[in-house]
């Protein structure tokens, strides 16, 4: 439990500014409002309406307001930025947190430093561009550091990526954590397991006890899945009855639909991933970039192996020693392929693996630890005369 005077101020605002509204980054900003509520103090959520993240901030405890914004730039961002500064000014936040490129950048332009502030990318925007909108991202990102109190990163590889690409930033790196409460295994015999795989759907045709691969995330370019698609032909030659799911919507869907070899379902936007993890024998992110997926954390805390490409802070999410079972380049359908097979045909290893992932995330990916440490972060930007947070990762 946290304590309620964690920050020593008496009911301190913290505005937490998004422009995603589901996926990931609605969990993240979920899971600290949850953890600052129960700790004392007054959440706001500023974000777009739609998705998960007003309903479940609002579930959370959080005050929720609408904040109109797009998802990519353009010439909306002045209105959008003007809108934020006005509820910056009507809601009185002491500390602003803003959660990815969009929402970090208007938080930044909207505030300019009057008002501590912490931006959060949740991966690069300039690793999802090439040519000019990559420099363009790469730009904006340096120059909008000054405004930011830290740059805070879920992973040491997404802080070394900023780093490395010259943004001057005073650096965080907290990484993501996962409710081992709500993400857990679930059965213990092929029977529950069967019972749970009746109850989804996409899965008519598949054998009881027929291989299944799930991949939970957004239909888009930066998760992937076009690579995946093309790696299941070689899954499917070696495994005949083995099915792959993918979970979630998005963009690329009629894209992927198209691209779909026989084998592969699709099962749309589900309202929990967990089911799916739990009914999975391997759960796969074939992620083109990211500061630290959150699926694959899930996936882990309930019992499953993963396969993930070597994107930011893959490789640190990993148990010890299952890298080179795990963890493949990214754009490499044959490598992905190789991967998926050498676990799908070797049910031992994957029981291994699950063991060990579940004990890894246990001890590591608590969410309540990372709660704690950005509660510590705030305590430190606002200048509260309290002991540092002990579960901060680093600094």
């Amino acid at each position: 439990m946290l304590p309620q005077d964690l920050l020593c101020q008496e009911r301190p605002t913290i505005l937490h500014v998004s422009e995603p509204v589901d996926g990931g980054v609605a969990r993240v900003v979920t899971d600290l409002v949850r953890a600052q509520v129960a700790a004392g103090l007054r959440a706001v959520v500023a974000a777009p309406s739609g998705g998960e993240l007003h309903r479940d901030a609002a579930a959370a405890g959080a005050e929720v307001v609408p904040w109109p914004a797009r998802r990519s730039l353009g010439p909306a961002l002045a209105g959008e930025t003007a809108r934020l500064a006005r509820l910056v000014r009507r809601t009185g936040p002491h500390l602003i947190h803003a959660h990815s490129a969009k929402a970090g950048l208007a938080a930044r332009l909207a505030v300019r430093g009057r008002v501590p502030t912490v931006h959060q990318p949740h991966a690069w925007p300039f690793e999802a561009a090439d040519g000019t909108a990559g420099r363009l991202a790469l730009g904006w990102e340096r120059y909008a550091a000054r405004w930011a109190d830290r740059v805070l990163c879920a992973s040491e590889a997404e802080r070394l990526r900023g780093a490395e690409a010259g943004v001057p930033a005073r650096w965080a790196v907290i990484r993501n954590g996962v409710d081992l409460e709500r993400c857990a295994p679930a059965y213990r015999d092929d029977a529950v397991r069967r019972a749970l795989r009746r109850d989804l759907p996409a899965l008519g045709d598949l054998p009881p006890d027929g291989p299944l691969v799930v991949c939970v995330g957004r239909l888009c370019p930066q998760k992937g899945q076009l690579s995946l698609l093309r790696a299941w032909p070689a899954v499917g030659a070696a495994v005949p009855d083995a099915r792959l799911v993918l979970v979630g919507d998005g963009p690329d869907r009629e894209l992927l639909h198209a691209a779909a070899p026989p084998g592969v379902r699709f099962a749309g936007r589900a309202r929990s991933a967990v089911p799916w993890y739990r009914a999975a024998d391997l759960v796969v992110l074939p992620s083109r970039w990211e500061g630290m997926a959150l699926a694959p954390l899930e996936a882990m805390a309930c019992g499953r192996p993963v396969v993930v490409t070597d994107v930011g802070g893959a490789r640190e999410s990993l148990p010890p020693g299952a890298a080179p079972h795990c963890l493949v380049p990214p754009t490499d359908p044959a490598a992905l392929a190789q991967a998926v097979l050498g676990l799908l045909t070797r049910p031992q290893l994957r029981t291994t693996l699950a063991h060990r992932s579940l004990e890894h995330m246990r001890a590591t990916y608590d969410v309540r630890h990372t709660a704690a440490a950005v509660l510590g972060l705030y305590r430190e930007l606002l200048g509260v005369a309290c002991p540092e947070s002990t579960e901060r990762i680093s600094r």
